[in-house]
């Protein structure tokens, strides 16, 4: 998410200087690379680079393709084949196995739903959506479609769909896209015309609600600003939750924890943690929070705390069903042996992330299968009559 909002911000400021831009996308994968379908760059004619598309072993070539495809104004397809041991192409050997297609799309900023004004429609409202972008796998020299068209969860659709044979079954899986909530690819074929669709899932960005605004939540801040995360704060004290304290905050609020929920807006993207230093006020804030539908509240202090909390609201008639106190950690954080603010912060920050992606956040070298399920790539062909 935080690449994509630098992505926009480069554009809008290119475009003040005059710069032309192309928008650099990894559209598709065979085997395994170190980003996913979705990763994206922007590369400004002045050869300046936003975002990645690799861990940088593609981004000096894809640098070049890209000033070739502002400089032709033409979209273009390329495989970057990363299990070669001679790439005389590279000039080095990357090790990661695999196939990667990547999309070179030229920026037209006069054109009302360029994919960058695409991707930030997506951006501004906290909506989902899904994105579709269209390519030629079976034929690189064909003129590359990109990215055409936005759904959004309202029912708004941005965009258009350049192929008419195509456009309705397109159109029809929008909508299964956005409730399956996977980005999935379709090849669609009709006699000899084919055209590869990727349609891309975007979530809207990650809440981080903190409750207490103590020195030990402003790296929870600072994280939160790296990862593209919006980040609020809520105290009672307006000398602790303020702008000059949390910059970065998208509010600052001060509130009793009993009523501060009542102007808090949240969802099932909001993440709350509790580190107010007070078993009072955590115990009135999860109190709050019994009734929000939200997926994680996470609790600093030890786990008697908890248990202190949870028999108190359930002598008050507040009886928390199984599937409610799973999604409440506490002590909150990973086992990384943190001690430090900053350590801490980073061990609440990972667990969040590894409850977002539904993961157990355990050590990789452990881990036997592939980090990356590719079931998710597989590409379905759609027979489309004329």
């Amino acid at each position: 998410m935080k690449e994509l909002q630098d992505i926009i911000k480069k554009h809008e400021k290119a475009n003040e200087n005059n710069l032309k831009s192309a928008l650099v996308t990894v559209v598709h994968l065979d085997g395994s690379s170190y980003r996913r379908p979705g990763a994206r760059m922007l590369v400004n004619e002045d050869g300046k680079i936003t975002g990645a598309i690799s861990g940088g072993c593609l981004e000096g070539d894809a640098q070049k393709k890209a000033l070739f495809t502002i400089s032709e104004q033409k979209n273009v397809l390329f495989t970057y084949d990363t299990s070669k041991e001679d790439d005389s192409e590279m000039g080095i050997h990357l090790g990661c196995e695999g196939l990667i297609q990547v999309l070179f799309e030229k920026i037209d900023s006069e054109k009302k739903d360029n994919p960058i004004e695409l991707l930030r429609i997506a951006l501004s409202l906290r909506q989902k959506a899904v994105l579709v972008t269209l390519f030629h796998l079976d034929n690189k020299e064909k003129e590359q479609l990109g990215t055409c068209l936005l759904l959004q969860e309202d029912g708004t659709i941005s965009g258009n769909i350049p192929l008419s044979l195509f456009k309705n079954s397109i159109l029809g899986d929008l909508n299964e896209v956005m409730n399956n909530e996977e980005s999935v690819f379709k090849q669609y074929k009709s006699g000899q015309e084919s055209v590869t669709a990727f349609f891309e899932f975007i979530h809207p960005p990650v809440s981080l609600v903190v409750l207490g605004a103590g020195n030990d939540a402003i790296p929870l801040m600072k994280f939160a600003d790296v990862l593209g995360w919006d980040f609020r704060i809520v105290d009672r004290r307006d000398t602790h939750a303020n702008k000059e304290r949390f910059p970065l905050a998208s509010q600052t609020l001060v509130a009793n924890p009993d009523v501060a929920l009542n102007y808090l807006s949240y969802d099932k993207r909001t993440f709350f943690v509790l580190v107010t230093h007070s078993y009072k006020c955590d115990y009135y804030f999860l109190k709050s929070l019994c009734a929000a539908d939200v997926p994680y509240v996470g609790i600093l202090g030890p786990k008697k705390k908890l248990n202190r909390m949870l028999g108190e609201l359930k002598e008050g008639g507040v009886s928390l069903s199984q599937a409610k106190i799973s999604t409440i950690f506490s002590p909150t954080g990973l086992d990384i042996g943190a001690e430090t603010p900053e350590e801490i912060a980073l061990s609440i920050i990972a667990e969040i992330q590894a409850v977002l992606k539904g993961k157990k956040g355990g050590m990789l070298t452990l881990k036997e299968e592939v980090i990356h399920s590719r079931d998710s790539l597989a590409i379905q062909v759609e027979l489309v009559k004329n």
